[in-house]
């Protein structure tokens, strides 16, 4: 049941809900494109400025880069300049657990800009949603986080624990905002409001990135061709094709083992194919780029893809056997930057709990599941050991998409089911 002072909270914040618009159209109207937004910096000082009015304690700062040196997140040279990551901590009074709200606020690109009937950066309402870029993914969490922070100060409601609001960059690029955030904050668990549709997703895939080079011989397209062992030409092109149908094969076979409860079965999705040199030339290389998810249970003793990478490179070999040519010029697997963990959580975990019953109790469906992509939540659990959830307003499917939306109704419920979890988890003095 939720109690008095809860009812309290959620009705300030349902009665404020122009306010919370105000807030998310002020987020989206900042340039943040991951590696290109330059009002990154300007956007955390608006945060800032908001959670010190709200009596926070705010830190916000360009992380050293060697807390992140060494990880697969950060290559050689990387460093946080213009990346801020913003913490707000609202002390609590003692005697209660943590919790953390981590959300990113870099965008993929708008492009094509063409294809959006309004402006990326607006903040449009129209028909009960804000639309604009990262309004789903994820501004829109981040606006309902930093509110339901903000709503509890504002009402007196003093936690027993902690409450830590993180605004991290990085998480569309390379992970290492978030990975920052795992090494250096102390959470009992941590809330991810990423598109959701309010759901509490407790698990998601790792992915990796790979590049499959296929040797073929340069020869002119227009001459009847000799066998390669005769010096013919080779097309690298129809070979790459002993390739694709490995990887279809691999697909299917992942999809016939035992299926994860809450996600989609590991695949390997062809994402480029880059070959050719010259019209009347038969191609000497073909390159065909990949991108993998795969399930927590196919990762090694470190939580990584490993495991994942040996089976691809069987199988790719496998292939090549198949085929003459690429027997004596094996295709070679280049595995990329860009390789993220799986992670996941138990469903008894206290905050997953915390979360179910206070989706059931303020009327909603209290929902379970997974996300079929990575986010940084998975860090906060694999480097962290923080138990993170997803619980976001919006449809995962609109994130990065032209007319990229938010429900109006969702990013209220979101921060009114955040301000009872964190009311619950850390305590009320």
């Amino acid at each position: 049941m939720v109690d008095e002072r809860e009812r309290r909270v959620c009705a300030h914040i349902a009665q404020r809900e122009g306010e919370l618009v105000a807030l998310l159209q002020a987020l989206i109207g900042f340039d943040t494109v991951a590696a290109s937004g330059s009002e990154l910096p300007a956007l955390q000082q608006y945060l800032a400025a908001r959670l010190e009015r709200a009596a926070a304690h705010v830190t916000v700062d360009e992380p050293d880069p060697d807390v992140v040196a060494g990880h697969p997140f950060a290559a050689e040279g990387f460093t946080f300049a213009g990346q801020p990551q913003l913490v707000a901590r609202f002390s609590g009074a003692g005697r209660g657990r943590t919790l953390l709200l981590n959300g990113h606020v870099d965008v993929v690109s708008v492009e094509p800009r063409d294809a959006w009937s309004v402006d990326p950066f607006g903040g449009e309402v129209r028909n009960g949603f804000v639309y604009g870029r990262g309004s789903c993914d994820m501004k829109g969490g981040v606006a309902a986080m930093t509110f339901a922070a903000e709503a509890l100060a504002e009402l007196g409601v003093r936690l027993r624990g902690d409450l830590l609001v993180n605004t991290v960059t990085e998480e569309e690029t390379t992970g290492a905002g978030g990975l920052v955030s795992a090494r250096t904050l102390q959470a009992d668990a941590a809330i991810v409001p990423e598109p959701s549709g309010l759901g509490v997703w407790i698990a998601c895939r790792g992915s990796l990135l790979a590049a499959i080079e296929v040797e073929g011989r340069a020869g002119h397209a227009g001459l009847a061709r000799r066998h390669h062992s005769d010096g013919g030409a080779v097309n690298a092109i129809e070979k790459a094709v002993y390739v694709l149908e490995a990887i279809r094969r691999l697909n299917e076979e992942w999809a016939l083992r035992p299926r994860h409860p809450f996600l989609a079965p590991a695949e390997c999705v062809t994402t480029a194919i880059h070959g050719g040199e010259w019209m009347v030339s038969h191609p000497a290389r073909c390159r065909i780029e990949c991108h993998f998810e795969y399930l927590p249970g196919q990762s090694d003793t470190s939580g990584w893809g490993s495991l994942v990478e040996r089976e691809f490179e069987a199988w790719i070999a496998d292939a090549a056997a198949a085929d003459p040519w690429l027997r004596e010029h094996p295709p070679r697997v280049e595995w990329l930057l860009g390789a993220v963990p799986p992670a996941e959580v138990a469903a008894h975990e206290a905050i997953v709990e915390t979360l179910l019953g206070a989706q059931r109790d303020l009327g909603r469906q209290a929902r379970i599941g997974g996300l079929d992509n990575w986010h940084d939540g998975a860090t906060l659990i694999t480097e962290g050991g923080i138990a993170a959830v997803n619980y976001g307003p919006g449809d995962i499917y609109l994130a990065h998409a032209a007319d990229e939306r938010v429900p109006i109704a969702e990013l209220v419920a979101c921060a009114q089911g955040i301000a009872v979890a964190a009311m619950r988890f850390c305590g009320v003095e």
